[in-house]
């Protein structure tokens, strides 16, 4: 059975999460990501809902499964898919950036010769990926303690995939952990793959892409495909939120 537990993490002192996102430099955040597949988006979530979200871990009532890296070859430490109904913030998250992200993922996609198109609210997309059977929710919480890393992967879950996606360190580099670097390959025809390291603060978000992405070339656009994953995690413990716009099957 699902839980019906709600957590509401956010300060009443605190910004209202629409309009954080909403004085992001969003232009310059679609440079970013048309130029190197990710965008870090800085103070996106407080000191305290960060501890808050990562205080929740520990409380399966939030969610629906539980996952342990090694079991699966994934790496090493764990991660929970949160269920329905997500936490307040998550649940303000989601359609937030969604309706910041749509233009560039449409846009990549026209670039790509991808006939798919978004449409203008996440709820709508959500109902796209409910109709095809893809009905979990996919927001999860990831756990890493000493010598724990993430493979490099793809979050595709299913038919409909949104091709950006969002993770956000909720602790703090230095005193809750050290390595763990935030890691993503790129992957371009005939060519070795391009690393790229993304430093991050707590409560930093970087935006990214799930699968693939355009880069122009000189017949046009062609794909370049990218994976993400976490190095290895030298000391303490750390612990990301990732929003992930497609339910799963």
């Amino acid at each position: 059975m699902k839980s019906t537990a709600k957590s509401n993490v956010r300060p009443a002192t605190q910004p209202d999460i629409t309009a954080r996102v909403d004085a992001i430099d969003w232009t310059q955040a679609a440079g970013e990501l048309d130029a190197q597949g990710c965008a870090v988006l800085k103070g996106l979530l407080s000191r305290d809902e960060c501890r808050a979200l990562a205080a929740l871990y520990p409380d399966d009532r939030h969610f629906r499964s539980r996952i342990v890296m090694a079991r699966h070859g994934f790496g090493r430490g764990e991660y929970k898919y949160f269920s329905y109904p997500l936490p307040d913030l998550i649940a303000e998250l989601r359609p937030t950036l969604y309706a910041q992200l749509r233009d560039i993922a449409n846009r990549w996609n026209e670039a790509m010769g991808i006939d798919i198109r978004y449409p203008e609210t996440h709820e709508a997309f959500l109902k796209r990926c409910h109709a095809a059977g893809q009905t979990r929710p996919t927001p999860l919480l990831l756990q890493y303690g000493p010598s724990d890393y993430n493979c490099l992967h793809q979050d595709l879950y299913g038919e409909h995939v949104f091709p950006l996606q969002v993770a956000i360190l909720l602790s703090e580099p230095g005193r809750d952990f050290t390595g763990g670097e935030f890691v993503l390959t790129e992957q371009r025809p005939r060519m070795q793959s391009r690393p790229e390291v993304v430093p991050l603060a707590q409560g930093d978000a970087v935006a990214f892409a799930v699968h693939h992405r355009p880069v122009r070339g000189t017949r046009g656009f062609y794909r370049v495909n990218l994976r993400h994953g976490v190095s290895r995690v030298r000391s303490g413990h750390r612990h990301t939120l990732g929003v992930i716009f497609h339910d799963a099957k």
